[in-house]
Formats: C-alpha cells, structure tokens, sequence
C-alpha cells in the first residue's frame, strides 16, 4: 500500500515552514555591523548553542538516511567509529583551537598565511572551497532526493530540481540576513526537529513489532539468516576494504575527524564564535559526546527496519511491502510504505531540517573563505577601500552564490548517484577525503614542523588530491586493466593521501621572515594556552 500525504501531514509540513520563517525573520532582526560580526558574531555565542550547532553541522540528510540504512545492512561498528572523533576532538582542543584565537582568524586557513604565507592561505581556501562543494552538494541531494519521494512518490528529474530549489531557497533565506548568529540559533532548532523526528520513527517501529524488547534483542544478535550479530560494536579484523573496522577507527578516522572540526570552516566557523579558546574546546568535545545516542537512534531505526522485514517470526504473519531495489534506503521504503497516517509529514520536516542545518553552515561558512579570504585579498592588491558594510553585503552575495553552485552540484549528483553503488554516509564521508588529504599535510607541517613554504604547500595540495583519486576502483581498473581492482576504504585512501601530503610540503625551506614570526605566535600560544 502506498500512502499519500494527509491533511495531518499536511497541517503538520506547514506549521514547520511557518516556524521556520517566523524563526529566521527572529534571527535576523540584529543588525549586522562588520564582516567579523556577520561570520563570528563577534565571538559572543554560548558554549552550549555552539555545542549543539556543531553537531547539527556534522549530521545532515545522509545521517538521517544513511544511520538507518547501515543498521539495516550492517551492524553497530559504524557506531564505534566515534572514539575516532574524541580523540581527534581532544587534538583539535589542544593544538588547534588555541592557534586560531592567538592569531584571531575568521577562517582557519588564515593560519597558513602567518606560517606560509598569502599565497598558502589561497590555495588552501580555494581546495576546501572545492571539497566543499562536491560534499555539500552531494548531501543536499540526498535530502533533495528524500523529500521529492516524499512529496511527490517518484524520483522523476524535475521533481527532484524543485526539491533541490526548495531546499536550497529555504536555507538561503534563513541565512541570508543574520549571518552566523542566525545560523546557530536556527540550528538549535533543526536538531531538536531532526532528532524528535527519529525518537518518533523508533517508537512507531516498536509499536508495529508485536515482539518484546528481549526477542528483538535475540533475533538482532542470532539472525534467522545465520549472519554474524547484527549488535557487533567493534570488529577487529585487518581488511583494507571495510571502513568501520578497529584499525581504520584508530587511524582514518582520527585524521577525518580533525579535519572535520579543526580544518574545515563549516565546522570551526562555529568554535570561533565561542568567547574563549576553552569555550570553543569545550563545545567540539560536547558536540562529539552528543553525536554517540543522536546516531544511536539512527542506526537503531535500522536495526528496527531489520526486523520489520527480515524476521517474519517476530511480525505474527503482519503483510509488510519488501524493500525494492528502486528505493534509495530502505527506511525511504518504510516512509513510503509503512507509515502510519500522520507521520510522513514529521518525517518530511525530520529530513529537511537535517538538511537545512548542514546548508546553513555550508553557505555561511563557504561565503567566509569568498569574501575574507579571497575577495578582500583582491580589493587589497588593487589597494581599493571599502568600508565595513561593504563585506557584510558582499558576504550575502558570496553565499547567493554558493546556494546556486551547491544546487546545480546536487542536480549533478541526482546522475552521478545512479552510477555509484556506496551507501549514503560511505558516499557522503568520502568525497571530502579529496579536500582532506592535502589540507592535514599541510596544517601538520604548519603546527609541528619548521619546514614547508608556500611553494611546497601549493604542491602538496594537489599531491593529497592526485593520491587520493589514484585509489579510487575505477582509476585502478583504468590504469592497471584488471576487473577486479584493490578496493581501498576512505579511511586507509586519507591516511595515505595526507603521508603524501605532509612529505611534499616539507621539502619546502621554511621563509626566515615568517619562521621568526610564527615563533612569536607560538610562545603567545603556549603562555595563553
């Protein structure tokens, strides 16, 4: 059976769009006097806002789908992939974010230019500009492609352009006037949305299991298939090919998620407006602390979809629709399909706001690195003065902007999908690890070596991109002829991409000018730290 919106769901999707006008027009009643207030917010936000803010950030619409997806399919051991990220939020909190207030950046990249020079803080602005587009994009069509079957039960290609234009104007608009404060404080309330939402789907499945918790706890550890226990939480087996497994947790993804929290404007933009460097340590740890139970629920949305249909058993005979290849997850399939009536318009604004809280900070954090590190670095060289207001307005042209290339990247990704078989969140992580490679090589060389000069970090940013493609299947199958090609997880792709990385920006010799002076920053660190 195949359900429709009903005027519940309706009344339901409306009163979402409403609060999230009423909201946005709130959020940006303060007026916005300079660029550091517009991307800041003059580092005047509480700790916990910028807490939950950044978990909003680091969620988005391929959690939402991917969480229930992986649970379904797999096991726990994605779970466990998050003692990769404290000990990497600890790194951060230690050796990143203190440099960043000492040097009292807008954009993280701005430490290059003391370290490096001008040019470094260029290339490095300009190679996140380009992973962030490919993962924004690639996330905002997932939530594109939830809400076109939502909306309208077809993946048609102008249905999934107008959800994409949906999406995209919506988080536009909610962004465009407050700047960063507005960005945080709507995130508050996309989390709370995207997370009651998912408590919502977890209860409605245990309703329709007509099992008790401890028959679905036996049937998940002992499949009737004769699988391995789909509530395995740590795998120690060495396999190049498996992303989640003991080893790539210690390693990978400890790099992923420095890069994540430290190197990536989406996120650090949001430490940056704390009022402290230990405020701003203090939220990254926060944020990850929180994410543990928030993919908790998601993956047990899958674990839950797992017995729904696959344990015929524990379901008393109940008629249920079986998951099709069409469906993009399964738990679009469940929406679709199972759904109790009234549900499916909590759920539509479940993944838009997962959605919307990962564009806000895209475009906020993207129109950043346009306006302060690349369009005021024009306006200076041609020795054009522009007073203040000037980069609040061109802020809100750069991310106009970055809203319609984020968009025509989604529309990109609605053909590049089809040709991919990753899962949602395998897809989504690993498109960064391009930007990510040569970004860690370069800020390891920067905060622990005295090596490295611009020159040598232009090359090793392209060095951590080139090593990075050269992993992917498809390259292997082109340059080796064999059909059965090594398949190298992200995790193991990264690793090797930022070894390369880090050794090519040190054959650079370091400028005496800038050595002398980073040392200064250095000991201003240490003694404030």
């Amino acid at each position: 059976m195949e359900l429709q919106f009903t005027g519940l769901d309706w009344g339901i999707f409306a009163l979402y769009l409403a609060i999230l006008a009423a909201s946005g027009w709130h959020f940006s009643q303060r007026r916005t006097e300079d660029s550091r207030d517009y991307f800041l917010a003059r580092n005047s936000m509480p700790m916990w806002m910028v807490a939950i803010s950044t978990l909003a950030t680091t969620q988005s619409a391929a959690t939402f789908l991917g969480g229930p997806d992986l649970g379904y399919r797999g096991d726990l051991t994605y779970l466990f992939t998050n003692v990769g990220a404290v000990i990497a939020a600890v790194i951060v909190a230690r050796y990143l974010i203190p440099r960043f207030y000492a040097n009292r950046v807008t954009t993280v990249y701005e430490l290059l230019q003391s370290r490096f020079g001008e040019r470094a803080k260029h290339r490095a602005g300009g190679i996140y500009l380009l992973g962030r587009v490919f993962a924004s994009g690639a996330r905002l069509y997932m939530a594109a492609i939830a809400v076109s079957m939502i909306l309208f039960n077809d993946i048609a290609a102008n249905h999934v352009i107008a959800a994409v234009i949906l999406l995209s104007a919506a988080g536009l608009l909610q962004t465009l006037i407050g700047g960063v404060r507005s960005v945080i404080q709507s995130d508050v309330l996309q989390c709370a949305v995207y997370v009651s939402a998912a408590i919502a789907v977890v209860a409605v499945l245990l309703w329709q299991i007509p099992a008790d918790l401890g028959q679905i706890v036996g049937a998940l550890a002992a499949p009737s298939d004769g699988g391995a226990s789909k509530l395995t939480l740590v795998d120690t087996r060495w396999d190049l090919s498996d992303p989640f497994n003991l080893w790539a947790t210690l390693t990978g993804f400890v790099l992923l998620n420095i890069a994540a929290f430290g190197l990536d404007q989406d996120v650090t933009q949001r430490i940056l407006t704390c009022k402290t460097p230990r405020d701003g340590a203090r939220a990254v740890l926060y944020s990850v602390v929180m994410v543990v139970p928030v993919m908790a629920v998601f993956m047990g949305i899958g674990l839950l979809l797992h017995i729904f249909y696959q344990s015929p058993e524990l379901m008393a005979g109940a008629s249920v629709s079986e998951p099709s290849g069409g469906d993009v997850t399964v738990f679009m399939h469940y929406v679709l399909h199972e759904m109790p009536a009234g549900l499916r318009g909590l759920v539509t604004i479940g993944v838009i706001a997962a959605a919307l809280s990962t564009l806000n900070s895209s475009l906020n954090s993207m129109a950043s690195v346009l306006t302060e590190d690349l369009y005021r670095h024009w306006l200076s060289q041609r020795k054009v003065q522009k007073p203040a207001a000037h980069f609040v307005r061109a802020g809100r042209w750069g991310m106009a902007i970055v809203a319609t290339t984020l968009g025509g990247m989604a529309i990109l990704c609605f053909y590049w999908q089809q040709m991919s078989d990753l899962p949602l969140i395998t897809f989504a992580l690993s498109v960064m690890v391009f930007a990510y490679s040569g970004l860690l090589g370069v800020f390891f060389t920067a905060l622990f070596t005295g090596r490295g000069n611009a020159g040598s970090v232009g090359w090793a940013l392209v060095v951590g991109f080139v090593v990075t493609l050269l992993q992917q299947p498809w390259m292997i199958t082109l340059l080796t002829g064999t059909d059965d090609p090594l398949v190298i997880a992200f995790p193991w792709q990264l690793c090797l991409g930022t070894l390369a990385s880090f050794a090519v920006c040190n054959l650079g010799k370091p400028s005496p000018e800038l050595s002398a002076d980073n040392a200064i920053i250095r000991n201003q660190t240490t003694a404030n730290g």
